[in-house]
């Protein structure tokens, strides 16, 4: 049995990511897309687009690339009524409705550019890299490793949250 390495542990955290993108908003429709449990949840289209936005900013921080979001021209296509690096940190119930998106399309292509691109990053991987340090905002200092992990976490938490949302909306 081969061992696994830090590239095919990250590369499958991330593929798994994008599979549960796919698979969360399959078949949904604009109002589906948009339905919210209450006034002030978050929608399945906005925690989508929003886990998507942290991977792409965080991962091509850490790679040092430039963003899919705007050298794949998404920023227009979803046209959102925010600066282009927002990420939907600290977004309000207001921005959260702002999401509207025609159909599970976009956020489909937009989540394959990101994983195209953070896959491509992460299967060059190797143990020294994870040490690498990216962000000396914290203390102590955070690691590409760290960044990485929490991007994987980060989009799990919020792939839960929409499936459960899907759940829901789905059972109206």
């Amino acid at each position: 049995m081969q061992q696994m390495r830090t590239p095919e542990l990250f590369a499958a955290a991330f593929a798994t990511i994008r599979d549960l993108v796919e698979s969360t908003v399959d078949g949904l429709d604009p109002a589906t897309l948009a339905f919210r449990p209450d006034s002030d949840a978050n929608s399945i289209g906005w925690l989508i687009w929003h886990l998507t936005r942290v991977e792409d900013d965080h991962v091509a921080g850490v790679a040092q690339v430039p963003q899919a979001y705007t050298t794949g021209g998404f920023a227009e296509r979803f046209a959102l009524p925010f600066e282009v690096g927002d990420i939907g940190y600290g977004h309000s119930s207001e921005e959260v409705r702002a999401v509207k998106l025609p159909d599970p399309t976009l956020l489909v292509d937009y989540h394959l550019a990101v994983a195209r691109s953070t896959l491509g990053y992460v299967s060059g991987l190797d143990d020294d890299d994870l040490d690498r340090v990216v962000d000396r905002n914290w203390d102590p200092p955070v690691t590409a490793g760290v960044r990485l992990q929490s991007v994987v976490s980060d989009c799990l938490q919020h792939l839960g949250q929409a499936a459960y949302v899907r759940g829901l909306a789905t059972r109206r």
